[in-house]
C-alpha cells in the first residue's frame, strides 16, 4: 500500500482529568455531565476575589511512574506519563510491543512546568534553598522526554509543542503525518499541564476567569476556569490495528492549520474559518458531512462569538451541533484539545454527544445547538474538534468512523 494514503487511526486513549481519570472515568464524566470545579488548592489564592478552578484531585504518580522517580518529574510530566501508559494499556500494547515499534511522541503544553517555576520562586522570596530536583524538571521538554524515559524506548522521536491552547491539536497532527507517511509505526500523542498562579494570574488579570463556572455559549458566561490534566491518542496505522486485532475508537481523518498573528489574545473569526476549510480540505470532506463540533468554547465573550461566527461563516445557518467540554473540565491549556479529541473518538466509538453543562440560554450572538446540559445519544460520522490560541494559533482536527462502521448500513 502507498505509504502517503495509510489510514490512522487511534487505538487506545490515555485520561488524566478533574472528573476522571481513565477512560472509563472519562466517558462517565462526559455521559454525565460531571463538573470538575473546586476552590483552587494548587496556590495560595489569598487576594483575588474569587479563585475557582478544576484541579485533579485523585491523582497518585506513584501508580503510573514506575520506572523514574517521581520527584524527578514536574507535575505535568507526572500526568503526561500516567496518560502514556494508560493509553498503551487501553490500546492492548504491552511495553515489549511499543518497543520494537518505530516511536513518535508527540506533547503540546502551555506552561511546560510553571507550577514548579511558581513554586521556586515563591520559597526563594521566603528565604528557602532551591531543590535541585526542581531545576532538573522544569524544562518544558520533560513532558516527552519523561514518557521516553519511563517507557525504556529508543528508536524514537520526542517533540514537545508550544502553541499554547491549540497545542494537543498540533500535537496530535504531528503523529497523523508521521504514521500516514510511514515515518513511524506508533505515535503518542496529546498534551499536558498543571495548574499553575502564572497563568491564573494572567487570565485574572485580563478579566476572563469566572467568578464560579463556565458557561460556554450561553448569554450570561462570565470567562473561562483554569484546568489542568493529561490527554494522550495512542495512534498507529489501521493496517497495524487490524493486524493486531486492536479496537478502533476513531480514524484520524486529517487536520488544518494556520496562524495570522493578528492579536497577542483576540481571536480572529476569518482566520479560524480559513482553518475550518484546510481541515475540511485536508480530510477530504464537506462541511455538511460534519456531524457534531467539539469547539474552544472557552465561555469568555469574545472568543465565543468569534468562533461561532466562523462556524457559521463556514457551515451557514443551521452548523451541526456544538459543545464545549471546558463546561466541565476547565480550560486545562495544553491539554485542553487532546482531552477533546479523546472526547471526540468516544462519541464516536459510543455513539453520543457530551453535552454543554451549566447552560441556562444560548447567547442569540452564538446562535448555536450546545446540547444544553445532558448528552445526546447519535451516531457520529465525522466530528470536528476546533483549537485556539493566544498568538493567533489556530488547529482543527478533523476524526471519523472507522471504516468498517462507516461502511456498515446505518
Amino acid at each position: 500500500m502507498d505509504n502517503r494514503q495509510r489510514r490512522v487511526v487511534v487505538t487506545g486513549l490515555g485520561i488524566v482529568t478533574s472528573i476522571g481519570t481513565g477512560v472509563d472515568e472519562f466517558r462517565a464524566g462526559l455521559r454525565a455531565g460531571r463538573s470538575g470545579v473546586s476552590p483552587i488548592t494548587a496556590f495560595d489564592t489569598a487576594g483575588f476575589a474569587y479563585a475557582n478552578g478544576c484541579e485533579v484531585g485523585d491523582f497518585v504518580p506513584e501508580r503510573w511512574v514506575r520506572e523514574s522517580d517521581p520527584a524527578e518529574l514536574g507535575r505535568a510530566a507526572q500526568f503526561a506519563v500516567a496518560a502514556a501508559r494508560m493509553g498503551l494499556r487501553d490500546a492492548g500494547l504491552d511495553l515489549d510491543a511499543a518497543r520494537d515499534r518505530r516511536s513518535l511522541i508527540s506533547i503540546g503544553t502551555t506552561d511546560g512546568e510553571s507550577r514548579d517555576l511558581d513554586a521556586l520562586v515563591a520559597g526563594q522570596l521566603r528565604g528557602e534553598d532551591a531543590d535541585p530536583r526542581v531545576a532538573r524538571r522544569t524544562g518544558a521538554g520533560q513532558l516527552s522526554a519523561g514518557i521516553v524515559r519511563e517507557l525504556g524506548l529508543y528508536d524514537v522521536e520526542a517533540v514537545t509543542i508550544p502553541t499554547a491552547c491549540a497545542a494537543g491539536n498540533y500535537a496530535v497532527g504531528y503523529g497523523f503525518d508521521a504514521i500516514r507517511a510511514g515515518d513511524v509505526d506508533l505515535a503518542l500523542c496529546g498534551g499536558a499541564d498543571a495548574m499553575c498562579r502564572k497563568t491564573f494570574t494572567g487570565f485574572y488579570r485580563l478579566g476572563t476567569i469566572a467568578p464560579e463556572i463556565c458557561q460556554p455559549f450561553d448569554l450570561h458566561r462570565r470567562g473561562i476556569l483554569t484546568g489542568e490534566g493529561a490527554g494522550i491518542l495512542v495512534m498507529e496505522s489501521e493496517e497495524s490495528a487490524r493486524a493486531r486485532g486492536a479496537r478502533v475508537y476513531a480514524e484520524i481523518r486529517g487536520y488544518g492549520l494556520n496562524c495570522d498573528a493578528l492579536h497577542p489574545v483576540a481571536p480572529d473569526r476569518d482566520s479560524l474559518a480559513d482553518c475550518i476549510t484546510r481541515a475540511h480540505r485536508n480530510a477530504g470532506i464537506r462541511p455538511e458531512e460534519v456531524d457534531f463540533i467539539s469547539a474552544h468554547g472557552t465561555g469568555t465573550k469574545a472568543n465565543d462569538v468569534v468562533e461561532a461566527g466562523a462556524i457559521h461563516q463556514v457551515f451557514g445557518e443551521r452548523p451541526p451541533p456544538t459543545i464545549s467540554i471546558k463546561a466541565m473540565i476547565g480550560h486545562t491549556m495544553g491539554a485542553a484539545s487532546a482531552l477533546a479529541a479523546a472526547a471526540c473518538a468516544l462519541a464516536i466509538a459510543d455513539g453520543f454527544i457530551p453535552p454543554t453543562i451549566n447552560h441556562r440560554q444560548t447567547d442569540p450572538a452564538c446562535d448555536l445547538d450546545c446540547v444544553p446540559n445532558q448528552a445526546r445519544p447519535a451516531r457520529l460520522r465525522v466530528a470536528q474538534n476546533n483549537a485556539l490560541a493566544f498568538g493567533g494559533n489556530n488547529a482543527v482536527l478533523i476524526l471519523g468512523e472507522p471504516r468498517d462502521r462507516a461502511e456498515a448500513p446505518a
